[in-house]
């Protein structure tokens, strides 16, 4: 049967259910408290946040049906002229990192930064003529076939979107905005979920309510994932942009979008979706955290073996750079083309860097020990 619509939040669970959440609450938190204490001492922390940022964008899109790995990303992110999957996975980084400033500034979760990165998503993208930056004016639906008759979900009217989302922002923004959000559609023996939750529960609710109102034409899964990350910031759960979920989500991207559509209707299932989502966060936060030690480990190694200070810098450079050029490591590290080469060179020499010596010109340089810890 078609699920239709979604209720307005804050939203219930049964007390059974808002133990259980609860109880995994704790954990995620600890981990994700850890992973952020990890990144304030690293000495890869800032490469690190620029290439799980890239790994992010590519799992993200990837959950959308884009063919396009993370060494792909790494390999092409610099051609002159990239195919589409290229553009989306960096349309996406880039929507990510400029929600990311506008949040860390200060900048509330509104309608109107939703829209400005909506439209950074779709430039240049498919369907990217599809009223970009607008909400839409129209009907859409979720379904197998591109008939409404087949939809498993059948999103709120376009009329309604606005009340919506200004019912989302409450939820994400209070306080500023102290307005207390009506209680009265949520079972008495139900345990309330409202603005006042601990702030990964909020993300939980905030990313799935986001994927139901679907407002968009296009767009939506994608800038809903971005919404969790900047959500944990809003919240100051994480102060840079180090933990992410989309990896976990594509790994199970059936039972993501269940769990979605379980939250719509007349009876929807919250518990259900929130722990779904614990259980992906916690994984996500043992994954980062045992990829930040492997990278702290690899990048010691590399240093103890580095003579001179262009080759640790050139070293420490290619753990945001996987895989680079002499030319472009020389432009972004200001150093000259020619010392650039000689340290690129000497750290191939040295096994910590590969290099395809049939290559004589335009020379990829290439941190595979970095990508394999990576793609674990």
């Amino acid at each position: 049967m078609v699920k239709r619509g979604v209720s307005k939040l804050p939203v219930g669970v049964p007390m059974k259910e808002a133990i259980q959440i609860l109880e995994v609450l704790s954990h995620v938190n600890n981990k994700i408290g850890r992973l952020e204490e990890k990144f304030k001492s690293s000495i890869v922390s800032e490469a690190l946040i620029q290439i799980l940022s890239l790994s992010e964008s590519v799992e993200s899109t990837r959950i959308e049906g884009t063919q396009v790995t993370f060494t792909d990303m790494v390999e092409e992110q610099n051609e002159a002229n990239p195919r589409w999957e290229i553009i989306e996975v960096d349309n996406y980084r880039r929507a990510l990192q400029e929600g990311y400033s506008r949040v860390r500034s200060g900048y509330p979760i509104s309608s109107r930064l939703i829209k400005e990165l909506q439209n950074i998503l779709m430039e240049g993208a498919r369907g990217s003529t599809q009223s970009p930056g607008d909400y839409r004016k129209v009907q859409n639906f979720i379904g197998p076939t591109n008939r409404i008759e087949d939809a498993t979900y059948i999103p709120v009217s376009a009329e309604k979107i606005g009340d919506y989302m200004q019912n989302l922002e409450y939820f994400v923004n209070y306080p500023p905005y102290e307005e207390a959000l009506d209680k009265a559609h949520i079972k008495d023996d139900f345990y309330v979920l409202d603005e006042n939750a601990d702030p990964l529960i909020k993300t939980a609710i905030l990313h799935a309510q986001f994927e139901s109102i679907h407002p968009f034409l296009d767009g939506n899964g994608r800038l809903g994932r971005i919404l969790i990350v900047l959500s944990l910031v809003h919240s100051k759960t994480i102060t840079q942009p180090v933990f992410f979920v989309s990896e976990e989500l594509e790994k199970e991207r059936a039972r993501y979008y269940d769990m979605l559509n379980g939250v719509r209707g007349e009876n929807p299932k919250w518990g259900d979706w929130i722990l779904f989502f614990l259980s992906a966060c916690n994984r996500m936060a043992e994954s980062i955290n045992r990829k930040l030690e492997d990278a702290e480990e690899l990048a010691k190694h590399g240093l103890s073996h580095c003579n001179l200070a262009s080759e640790k810098k050139v070293w420490l450079y290619t753990f945001a750079n996987p895989f680079t050029t002499a030319k472009k490591a020389s432009y972004e590290l200001k150093l000259s083309p020619n010392t650039t080469r000689n340290a690129l060179n000497s750290l191939v020499s040295k096994s910590l860097l590969f290099t395809d010596t049939a290559v004589k010109r335009n020379k990829k340089y290439r941190n595979y020990d970095l990508m394999r810890i990576l793609r674990d």
